[in-house]
Parts: structure tokens; sequence; C-alpha cells
């Protein structure tokens, strides 16, 4: 862990924040899955990025200026019986040496400690609607305050939605970051690469889900960022489809997106091939439009360019190939205009990456697209969709592509993260048909 980092991260909070102001920010909540049996826990996607500490029932508490500590941590004191049965807990000596935290508490004592913090502060900055039984609790601090007045007692007179800011910070990705994004996408083009060559062996979609898996796990990365999309034939065609139990067909094409999660960061690759290793020549035209778009808008993944343009790229080129193929008729201005092309691509051409695989930040600001800026991470992902349309030709129904991968902005043009995952034609049928 490296606990500058996080500290950076804090200090850029307490800037924004001003003086005279706290900061107060719940872990998630463990869930639970049936009876004495939880969901894998994971902390909110803020806590982390605060503090690198990830035990269950604990709090941030930010006070810019306080003279005995600005960053204290709320958590849970060490139980040696309970560490026997459910594993370590940092406890407060272990949260001020390991996680850099000024000060802790037991996280028994917040309804005690809380509201003193509170007292005097002209803002507060938290998130209502997150957590709603920690919502009811920081209301009862606040009312509580307020109804002290009489006695020279004072409450913050406005709430300030802390994720706004921390989105904010969220969207620009430092060094550290970017290394572990990089990580991220590189075990998920190897874990693609894997699934490529193991599809001839195959016969149900799950088997491929489990060959990601697996390269996922074997390089450190603990879980999916997201739950895994193995699409063949006609489950190609639905965007989020996560069945992945169908078995798979001689010809079809399979659409496997897919990316891992490492040290919180996400990683979001898709990759669509032929189960046998061999386009069609209707897969291959079709492919060869996606391709031919996403690398358009690539290409405009620029500083200063705006978030819309590789959408706008990536449209013009989708729907001048489906002129061209007979799949729209009409003039090409007209076409784009009137959104034609939805009828088979009806998505966006990607979206912010980071901790969270559809990741935090605005997309307009002032009600103009955003302008895209270095340390920035989007995926740029076009696809097109063929169903079992009556007005279209047989030969082309059910044939589902995207291509997806994640694109950092640097100051001088692009990075592609998830270059590793083959995605030309040739490529991929030379990885699949190597051992022929």
């Amino acid at each position: 862990m490296n606990k500058q980092e996080f500290a950076k991260r804090r200090q850029r909070l307490i800037d924004i924040m001003g003086p005279n102001t706290i900061a107060v920010l719940p872990n998630a909540p463990v869930a639970n899955r049936n009876n004495d049996v939880d969901y894998p826990y994971r902390s909110h996607s803020n806590f982390h990025y605060l503090s690198g500490f990830d035990e269950p029932e604990s709090v941030i508490v930010i006070v810019p200026n306080r003279p005995h500590g600005e960053y204290l941590l709320f958590c849970r004191e060490r139980d040696l019986e309970k560490e026997i049965w459910h594993g370590y807990r940092a406890g407060q000596a272990g949260v001020i040496e390991h996680y850099g935290a000024d000060d802790a508490y037991p996280i028994a004592d917040l309804d005690d400690i809380l509201p003193g913090l509170l007292e005097g502060k002209d803002k507060v900055f938290y998130t209502m609607g997150n957590i709603p039984s920690f919502d009811q609790r920081m209301v009862g601090w606040l009312n509580h305050l307020r109804n002290a007045s009489r006695q020279g007692l004072s409450s913050p007179t406005e709430i300030i939605e802390l994720d706004h800011s921390l989105n904010e910070l969220r969207l620009f990705k430092s060094a550290y970051e970017v290394k572990a994004m990089r990580t991220a996408a590189e075990v998920s083009s190897q874990a693609h690469i894997r699934a490529m060559k193991f599809a001839k062996q195959a016969q149900w979609e799950y088997q491929l889900e489990a060959e990601i898996i697996h390269e996922f796990m074997h390089h450190g990365c603990a879980s999916p960022a997201y739950p895994s999309i193995v699409g063949s034939g006609e489950n190609g065609c639905i965007l989020h489809y996560t069945e992945n139990n169908n078995r798979l067909k001689n010809n079809d094409l399979v659409l496997i997106d897919a990316g891992a999660e490492y040290q919180y960061y996400a990683a979001d690759i898709t990759r669509t091939f032929p189960v046998n290793g061999k386009f069609t020549t209707c897969q291959s035209a079709l492919y060869s439009i996606v391709l031919a778009a996403q690398k358009a808008a690539i290409a405009m993944v620029q500083p200063g360019n705006h978030w819309n343009q590789p959408h706008e790229a990536a449209v013009q080129v989708l729907t001048k190939g489906l002129l061209d193929l007979g799949l729209l008729e009409g003039e090409l201005d007209t076409l784009i205009k009137d959104e034609k092309y939805r009828e088979f691509y009806m998505h966006r051409t990607g979206h912010w990456l980071g901790m969270d695989v559809h990741d935090v930040g605005d997309y307009k600001v002032g009600g103009e697209w955003r302008v895209l800026e270095a340390g920035m991470v989007l995926t740029i992902e076009p696809g097109l969709y063929i169903r079992d349309l009556d007005h279209i030709a047989k030969k082309w129904h059910f044939i589902g592509i995207r291509i997806e991968d994640d694109v950092l902005v640097t100051k001088t043009g692009h990075d592609v993260l998830s270059k590793d995952a083959p995605k030309e034609i040739a490529d991929i049928e030379a990885l699949m048909t190597a051992e022929d």
C-alpha cells in the first residue's frame, strides 16, 4: 500500500473543502446472501480511494485544520475471538500505523464522538442516499445540535454532496492509478487470448468464462470488475447477457465482454471471434465495419477534443458501412441525423473507467460535452447487433459484434491500455488456428 498516494488524495479533498468544514464518509455495509453467508465484501470505491482501508463497519471523518489531526478513522476494535472466525482486524492502532490515520476511535463510539466534531462547523460534506440507515443517524446528530442551540451549540448550516467532489478527483488518474489499470488491462487481455485459444475445445459458454476467471485469479486479480458476458450466436445480440449457459455452435460468433479488477481498478474489454476460428463472409463484413468504427473513434481520443467526438466518429463509420451493405437505405447524413443506425447500434461508444467499471465523472459541464484531458480513462466500444428482423436477409441474422478497448488520454494523444488483446481478423484467426 502506498500511504503517500492516499494522503495526496485526502489533501486534494481538504483543499476543495476549505476551512471550518467536515467530511463524513461511511464504508459500504456487509450484504447478506442467505442465512449466515454474506456476499464477498468490497469497500465503497470512494472509501477505498481516500483510505486504502477495506474493513466494514468503518467511517472516515476529515476535519481541515483540526489541531489533533485532520484524518480520523472509526473502525472495529481488535477482537481475538472474532478474528479467529472471520480474519484479522487492524484496530485503532493498526489504522494509525498502516493506513495513515491521524487518530482512530472504536466504531461503537461514533454516536458519542461525531456530534462533537460536527458542532460549530459551517458545512458538512456528506452524500445522502448511499446508505439510508447512516443517513438517519446523520440527520439525528444534526437535529440534536440544532435542538441544543439554546445551550450555545451550533450545527452545520449546509450539507454539500461529498460524492461530487470525489467524483471530480477520481476522474483524473495518477501515475499510481494508471499503473494499476494497465495491469488490469494486461491481465484481462491475456484472459481474452486464453478464451480464444480454448474456444474450439469448449462446448459451453460458461467454460469460456471459467478460462477467463482462471486467468484473472492466476495473476492476482481476485475478482472480475463486473459479471462477465459470454454470448454466442443470438446471445451476442443481448447487450448485458450474463447467463452464459448456452452450448457453443460451430459457425457462430462468440462475444466476450470481460475485465479483471486489480487493486480496486477495473479493466473492461470486449472481443468477438468465431467459435471455430474462421470468420464467415458475412461475419467478416460486419466485423470489419465495427473495427473501422472503433479505430476512427480511438483516433478522436485526444486532449482538447470533447467527449462526444469518438461517438460521432464511430456512428459515421457504422452508418456508412450499413449503407454499403444494404442494411440501411437512404442518404448518409439523413440516416445519421434521424438515428436510423440505432436499429443495429443502440448504445453509446464508451464510458469513463476507473475504480468502477462505469466510473464516476460528469460527461457534460455547463451543458456542453466535456473536453478530454490527460489522465482520463475511457472505453471505446462500438458494436453492431443484427437480430432476426423481417426486413433483413437471413444471412445477417443473429450476428452480434462489439469491440472494446480501454484508452488513456495522454498529454499528446492516447494510449490503448488493452492493446495486447488481438482484434484484427488475421490475428484472431492465426491465434485460434495456430495448433491445428
